[in-house]
Protein backbone atom coordinates (compact mmCIF):
# COMPACT_ATOMS: atom_id res chain seq x y z
CA UNK A 1 0.00 0.00 0.00
CA UNK A 2 1.19 3.30 -0.48
CA UNK A 3 1.92 6.49 1.32
CA UNK A 4 -1.76 7.66 0.10
CA UNK A 5 -3.14 4.17 0.48
CA UNK A 6 -2.04 3.84 4.14
CA UNK A 7 -3.41 7.76 5.05
CA UNK A 8 -6.96 6.97 3.91
CA UNK A 9 -6.36 4.00 6.16
CA UNK A 10 -5.81 6.23 9.36
CA UNK A 11 -7.84 8.95 8.55
CA UNK A 12 -11.05 6.20 7.91
CA UNK A 13 -9.93 4.66 11.31
CA UNK A 14 -9.02 7.82 13.84
CA UNK A 15 -10.01 10.45 11.96
CA UNK A 16 -6.97 12.09 11.65
CA UNK A 17 -4.81 13.27 8.96
CA UNK A 18 -1.66 14.11 11.63
CA UNK A 19 0.63 11.88 13.28
CA UNK A 20 0.85 9.34 10.14
CA UNK A 21 4.14 7.94 9.70
CA UNK A 22 5.14 5.43 6.73
CA UNK A 23 8.89 4.00 7.65
CA UNK A 24 10.60 3.44 4.09
CA UNK A 25 14.18 1.96 3.26
CA UNK A 26 16.53 4.06 1.19
CA UNK A 27 18.82 2.66 -0.92
CA UNK A 28 21.42 3.12 2.22
CA UNK A 29 19.10 0.21 4.13
CA UNK A 30 18.13 2.78 6.16
CA UNK A 31 15.27 3.27 7.88
CA UNK A 32 13.56 7.17 6.93
CA UNK A 33 10.17 8.10 7.82
CA UNK A 34 7.76 10.18 5.81
CA UNK A 35 5.44 12.49 6.94
CA UNK A 36 2.19 13.55 5.60
CA UNK A 37 2.73 16.12 3.19
CA UNK A 38 0.02 18.80 1.37
CA UNK A 39 -0.19 16.51 -2.06
CA UNK A 40 -1.34 13.54 0.16
CA UNK A 41 -3.19 15.38 2.43
CA UNK A 42 -5.22 16.80 -0.56
CA UNK A 43 -5.40 13.52 -2.31
CA UNK A 44 -7.13 12.17 1.42
CA UNK A 45 -9.19 14.91 1.35
CA UNK A 46 -10.88 14.37 -2.52
CA UNK A 47 -11.21 10.85 -1.55
CA UNK A 48 -13.85 11.00 1.35
CA UNK A 49 -17.38 11.43 0.22
CA UNK A 50 -20.27 13.16 2.15
CA UNK A 51 -21.32 9.22 2.76
CA UNK A 52 -18.54 9.07 5.52
CA UNK A 53 -21.08 11.41 7.63
CA UNK A 54 -23.49 9.27 7.92
CA UNK A 55 -27.21 9.36 6.51
CA UNK A 56 -30.43 10.62 8.34
CA UNK A 57 -33.85 10.63 7.00
CA UNK A 58 -36.24 14.03 6.13
CA UNK A 59 -39.70 11.94 5.82
CA UNK A 60 -39.05 9.34 3.61
CA UNK A 61 -36.16 11.09 1.58
CA UNK A 62 -32.52 9.40 2.92
CA UNK A 63 -29.77 12.09 2.51
CA UNK A 64 -26.57 12.31 3.73
CA UNK A 65 -25.57 14.16 6.70
CA UNK A 66 -22.95 16.55 4.86
CA UNK A 67 -25.24 18.39 2.93
CA UNK A 68 -24.30 22.08 0.96
CA UNK A 69 -25.44 25.05 1.23
CA UNK A 70 -25.87 27.35 -1.83
CA UNK A 71 -25.64 30.84 -0.18
CA UNK A 72 -22.25 31.09 -0.73
CA UNK A 73 -22.40 30.57 -4.27
CA UNK A 74 -23.60 33.99 -5.91
CA UNK A 75 -20.44 36.04 -4.54
CA UNK A 76 -17.62 36.61 -2.41
CA UNK A 77 -20.51 36.95 0.53
CA UNK A 78 -24.05 36.41 0.81
CA UNK A 79 -26.85 38.41 -1.23
CA UNK A 80 -25.08 42.15 -2.16
CA UNK A 81 -22.30 41.85 0.47
CA UNK A 82 -19.67 40.90 -1.69
CA UNK A 83 -18.63 40.62 -5.37
CA UNK A 84 -20.95 38.59 -7.92
CA UNK A 85 -19.10 34.52 -8.18
CA UNK A 86 -17.50 33.46 -11.07
CA UNK A 87 -20.49 31.53 -12.95
CA UNK A 88 -19.16 28.64 -14.15
CA UNK A 89 -16.51 27.70 -10.60
CA UNK A 90 -20.08 28.09 -9.00
CA UNK A 91 -20.90 25.63 -11.45
CA UNK A 92 -18.34 23.32 -11.48
CA UNK A 93 -18.57 23.42 -7.33
CA UNK A 94 -22.13 21.67 -7.70
CA UNK A 95 -21.24 19.35 -10.10
CA UNK A 96 -18.11 18.10 -7.78
CA UNK A 97 -20.49 18.59 -4.76
CA UNK A 98 -22.83 15.75 -6.36
CA UNK A 99 -19.45 13.69 -7.13
CA UNK A 100 -18.75 13.82 -4.12
CA UNK A 101 -21.79 11.93 -2.86
CA UNK A 102 -23.88 15.37 -1.08
CA UNK A 103 -27.28 15.00 -1.75
CA UNK A 104 -28.72 17.38 0.17
CA UNK A 105 -28.51 20.84 -1.12
CA UNK A 106 -30.34 24.10 0.91
CA UNK A 107 -31.25 26.86 -1.34
CA UNK A 108 -33.90 29.85 -1.38
CA UNK A 109 -35.04 32.14 -4.40
CA UNK A 110 -34.09 35.22 -1.94
CA UNK A 111 -29.79 33.94 -2.56
CA UNK A 112 -29.06 36.14 -4.93
CA UNK A 113 -26.23 38.70 -5.86
CA UNK A 114 -26.40 41.32 -8.62
CA UNK A 115 -25.57 38.61 -11.49
CA UNK A 116 -25.97 35.57 -9.69
CA UNK A 117 -29.37 33.14 -8.20
CA UNK A 118 -27.55 30.17 -6.72
CA UNK A 119 -31.40 28.50 -7.86
CA UNK A 120 -30.62 29.02 -11.12
CA UNK A 121 -27.27 28.21 -10.76
CA UNK A 122 -28.43 24.53 -9.38
CA UNK A 123 -30.34 24.41 -12.14
CA UNK A 124 -28.16 24.54 -14.69
CA UNK A 125 -25.34 22.77 -13.20
CA UNK A 126 -27.56 19.90 -11.86
CA UNK A 127 -30.74 19.18 -14.47
CA UNK A 128 -31.77 16.85 -15.41
CA UNK A 129 -31.53 16.36 -11.26
CA UNK A 130 -30.06 12.60 -9.86
CA UNK A 131 -32.86 10.84 -8.26
CA UNK A 132 -31.80 10.67 -4.99
CA UNK A 133 -30.69 14.48 -4.27
CA UNK A 134 -33.09 16.51 -2.05
CA UNK A 135 -33.34 20.34 -2.69
CA UNK A 136 -34.60 22.35 0.43
CA UNK A 137 -35.68 25.92 0.16
CA UNK A 138 -36.96 28.08 2.10
CA UNK A 139 -40.11 30.84 2.17
CA UNK A 140 -41.68 33.64 4.34
CA UNK A 141 -38.44 36.03 3.50
CA UNK A 142 -38.12 37.45 0.08
CA UNK A 143 -35.82 39.99 -1.99
CA UNK A 144 -37.29 41.93 -4.57
CA UNK A 145 -35.64 42.85 -7.65
CA UNK A 146 -33.30 45.32 -6.37
CA UNK A 147 -32.34 43.01 -3.30
CA UNK A 148 -34.61 44.66 -0.37
CA UNK A 149 -36.02 42.23 1.82
CA UNK A 150 -39.87 41.67 2.23
CA UNK A 151 -41.87 38.84 4.26
CA UNK A 152 -44.65 37.93 3.02
CA UNK A 153 -48.47 37.13 4.12
CA UNK A 154 -49.48 33.71 3.78
CA UNK A 155 -51.72 34.35 0.71
CA UNK A 156 -48.45 35.53 -0.30
CA UNK A 157 -46.25 32.07 0.15
CA UNK A 158 -48.21 30.18 -3.13
CA UNK A 159 -45.93 32.60 -5.40
CA UNK A 160 -42.64 32.05 -3.39
CA UNK A 161 -42.79 28.04 -3.50
CA UNK A 162 -43.71 28.79 -7.62
CA UNK A 163 -40.40 31.22 -7.41
CA UNK A 164 -38.99 28.14 -6.06
CA UNK A 165 -40.34 25.61 -8.59
CA UNK A 166 -39.61 28.28 -11.83
CA UNK A 167 -36.03 28.67 -10.78
CA UNK A 168 -35.07 25.10 -9.86
CA UNK A 169 -36.98 23.58 -12.73
CA UNK A 170 -38.88 21.03 -11.01
CA UNK A 171 -42.95 20.32 -10.51
CA UNK A 172 -42.73 20.07 -6.39
CA UNK A 173 -40.37 21.12 -4.14
CA UNK A 174 -38.80 18.06 -1.74
CA UNK A 175 -38.55 20.09 1.06
CA UNK A 176 -39.92 23.69 1.93
CA UNK A 177 -38.67 25.62 5.48
CA UNK A 178 -41.16 28.52 6.94
CA UNK A 179 -38.18 30.99 7.45
CA UNK A 180 -39.89 33.07 10.38
CA UNK A 181 -38.68 36.64 10.91
CA UNK A 182 -36.89 37.50 14.10
CA UNK A 183 -39.71 40.14 14.87
CA UNK A 184 -42.10 36.94 15.47
CA UNK A 185 -39.56 35.18 17.49
CA UNK A 186 -42.30 34.62 20.19
CA UNK A 187 -45.42 34.82 17.72
CA UNK A 188 -47.67 32.58 16.26
CA UNK A 189 -46.78 30.60 13.14
CA UNK A 190 -49.59 28.98 12.37
CA UNK A 191 -51.62 31.24 9.49
CA UNK A 192 -48.65 30.76 7.45
CA UNK A 193 -47.47 27.23 8.42
CA UNK A 194 -51.00 26.26 7.82
CA UNK A 195 -50.73 27.90 4.43
CA UNK A 196 -47.32 25.59 3.52
CA UNK A 197 -49.66 22.75 4.42
CA UNK A 198 -52.46 23.51 1.83
CA UNK A 199 -49.54 23.42 -0.77
CA UNK A 200 -48.40 20.70 0.82
CA UNK A 201 -51.91 18.65 0.09
CA UNK A 202 -51.97 20.03 -3.26
CA UNK A 203 -48.67 18.51 -4.39
CA UNK A 204 -46.44 21.32 -4.65
CA UNK A 205 -44.58 20.23 -1.20
CA UNK A 206 -43.35 17.08 -0.36
CA UNK A 207 -41.84 17.78 2.97
CA UNK A 208 -42.31 20.96 5.39
CA UNK A 209 -39.87 22.40 8.06
CA UNK A 210 -39.36 25.45 9.94
CA UNK A 211 -36.39 28.08 10.26
CA UNK A 212 -35.56 30.51 13.21
CA UNK A 213 -38.11 28.84 15.67
CA UNK A 214 -38.53 28.66 18.93
CA UNK A 215 -39.18 24.97 20.83
CA UNK A 216 -43.17 26.31 21.12
CA UNK A 217 -43.58 27.11 17.45
CA UNK A 218 -42.13 23.85 16.25
CA UNK A 219 -45.20 22.51 18.65
CA UNK A 220 -47.65 24.46 17.09
CA UNK A 221 -46.41 23.75 13.33
CA UNK A 222 -46.12 20.04 14.57
CA UNK A 223 -50.16 20.36 15.41
CA UNK A 224 -50.77 21.42 11.72
CA UNK A 225 -49.19 19.06 9.99
CA UNK A 226 -45.89 16.68 9.55
CA UNK A 227 -42.26 18.78 10.15
CA UNK A 228 -39.13 16.93 9.15
CA UNK A 229 -36.76 19.58 10.32
CA UNK A 230 -35.22 22.47 11.62
CA UNK A 231 -33.23 25.10 10.69
CA UNK A 232 -31.36 27.41 13.32
CA UNK A 233 -28.80 29.58 13.75
CA UNK A 234 -26.45 26.89 15.65
CA UNK A 235 -22.48 26.57 16.21
CA UNK A 236 -19.93 26.07 19.12
CA UNK A 237 -20.91 29.57 20.57
CA UNK A 238 -25.03 28.40 20.71
CA UNK A 239 -26.48 28.70 24.59
CA UNK A 240 -28.18 25.75 27.15
CA UNK A 241 -31.30 26.54 25.36
CA UNK A 242 -30.34 26.32 21.86
CA UNK A 243 -28.67 22.52 23.29
CA UNK A 244 -31.44 21.94 24.75
CA UNK A 245 -33.39 22.02 21.72
CA UNK A 246 -31.04 20.05 19.40
CA UNK A 247 -31.31 17.05 21.75
CA UNK A 248 -35.35 17.70 21.76
CA UNK A 249 -35.41 17.53 17.72
CA UNK A 250 -33.43 14.48 18.33
CA UNK A 251 -35.69 13.02 20.82
CA UNK A 252 -38.75 13.49 18.42
CA UNK A 253 -37.33 12.80 15.13
CA UNK A 254 -36.84 15.79 13.83
CA UNK A 255 -33.62 16.58 11.62
CA UNK A 256 -31.81 19.79 13.32
CA UNK A 257 -30.16 21.48 10.38
CA UNK A 258 -27.87 24.39 11.70
CA UNK A 259 -26.82 27.59 9.21
CA UNK A 260 -23.62 29.26 10.48
CA UNK A 261 -22.14 26.41 12.24
CA UNK A 262 -18.43 27.87 10.83
CA UNK A 263 -19.38 31.44 10.22
CA UNK A 264 -20.73 32.04 13.58
CA UNK A 265 -21.46 35.44 14.39
CA UNK A 266 -19.44 36.32 11.37
CA UNK A 267 -22.60 35.22 9.74
CA UNK A 268 -23.78 35.91 6.20
CA UNK A 269 -20.18 37.80 5.75
CA UNK A 270 -18.51 34.04 6.75
CA UNK A 271 -16.45 33.83 9.87
CA UNK A 272 -14.88 36.70 10.37
CA UNK A 273 -11.78 37.58 13.17
CA UNK A 274 -9.21 35.38 14.51
CA UNK A 275 -10.17 31.59 15.54
CA UNK A 276 -10.09 30.72 19.13
CA UNK A 277 -6.71 29.07 20.49
CA UNK A 278 -8.82 25.70 21.45
CA UNK A 279 -10.06 25.31 18.20
CA UNK A 280 -6.89 25.35 16.20
CA UNK A 281 -5.19 23.13 18.95
CA UNK A 282 -7.97 20.82 17.58
CA UNK A 283 -7.16 21.37 14.29
CA UNK A 284 -3.16 21.04 14.97
CA UNK A 285 -3.55 17.45 16.48
CA UNK A 286 -5.77 16.64 13.55
CA UNK A 287 -3.67 17.86 10.97
CA UNK A 288 -6.94 19.53 9.46
CA UNK A 289 -8.60 23.36 9.52
CA UNK A 290 -10.51 24.94 12.00
CA UNK A 291 -13.82 24.83 9.79
CA UNK A 292 -13.30 21.52 9.53
CA UNK A 293 -13.23 20.89 13.41
CA UNK A 294 -16.10 23.54 13.75
CA UNK A 295 -18.44 20.66 11.00
CA UNK A 296 -16.84 17.93 13.14
CA UNK A 297 -17.93 19.08 16.53
CA UNK A 298 -21.51 20.13 14.92
CA UNK A 299 -21.92 16.31 13.75
CA UNK A 300 -21.08 14.87 16.71
CA UNK A 301 -24.40 16.49 18.77
CA UNK A 302 -26.68 13.47 17.38
CA UNK A 303 -27.28 11.49 14.02
CA UNK A 304 -30.22 13.76 13.68
CA UNK A 305 -28.22 16.83 13.18
CA UNK A 306 -27.12 17.37 9.31
CA UNK A 307 -24.40 20.00 8.17
CA UNK A 308 -24.70 22.26 5.27
CA UNK A 309 -21.70 24.55 4.77
CA UNK A 310 -21.88 26.43 2.05
CA UNK A 311 -18.77 27.72 -0.10
CA UNK A 312 -17.93 28.83 -3.72
CA UNK A 313 -14.43 27.34 -3.79
CA UNK A 314 -13.74 23.73 -4.72
CA UNK A 315 -11.56 23.26 -2.28
CA UNK A 316 -13.51 24.26 0.74
CA UNK A 317 -15.85 21.97 -0.43
CA UNK A 318 -13.09 19.41 -0.28
CA UNK A 319 -12.46 19.77 3.28
CA UNK A 320 -15.67 20.61 4.38
CA UNK A 321 -17.08 16.81 3.23
CA UNK A 322 -14.16 15.47 4.31
CA UNK A 323 -15.38 16.87 7.95
CA UNK A 324 -17.48 14.19 8.16
CA UNK A 325 -14.99 11.57 8.51
CA UNK A 326 -13.33 13.78 11.34
CA UNK A 327 -13.82 12.17 14.50
CA UNK A 328 -13.66 14.01 17.67
CA UNK A 329 -11.28 12.78 20.84
CA UNK A 330 -12.34 13.03 24.68
CA UNK A 331 -10.07 15.22 24.97
CA UNK A 332 -10.47 17.53 21.78
CA UNK A 333 -14.39 17.49 23.14
CA UNK A 334 -13.64 18.82 26.46
CA UNK A 335 -11.74 21.70 24.81
CA UNK A 336 -14.06 22.66 22.80
CA UNK A 337 -16.59 22.52 26.22
CA UNK A 338 -14.38 24.93 27.88
CA UNK A 339 -14.37 27.30 25.09
CA UNK A 340 -17.95 26.96 25.16
CA UNK A 341 -17.84 27.95 29.07
CA UNK A 342 -15.92 31.28 28.49
CA UNK A 343 -18.14 32.28 25.45
CA UNK A 344 -21.07 32.17 28.18
CA UNK A 345 -19.42 33.86 30.84
CA UNK A 346 -18.52 36.45 28.96
CA UNK A 347 -22.00 36.52 27.19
Amino acid sequence: MDVVGLARLRFAVTGSLHFLFVRRRCCSGIWHTATMTPAITSAITSAITAAAAGTWKLGDLTVNRMGFGAMRLTGSAAFDLGTPSDRERSIRVLRRAIELGVNHIDTAAFYFSSLRSANELINRALAPYPDDLVVATKVWAGRDPSGEWWWATPEQLRGQVEENLRQLGRDHLDVVNLRVPPSRRNGSIAEHFGALAELRAAGLIRHLGVSGVTPAQLAEAQAIAPVVCVQNRYGIDAGHDDDEFVRACGAQGVAFVPFFAIAGAGRERGATGAESEEILAVARAHGVTAAQVRLAWTLRLGPHVLAIPGTGNPDHLEQNVAAGALRLSADDVARIDSLRADLRGKG
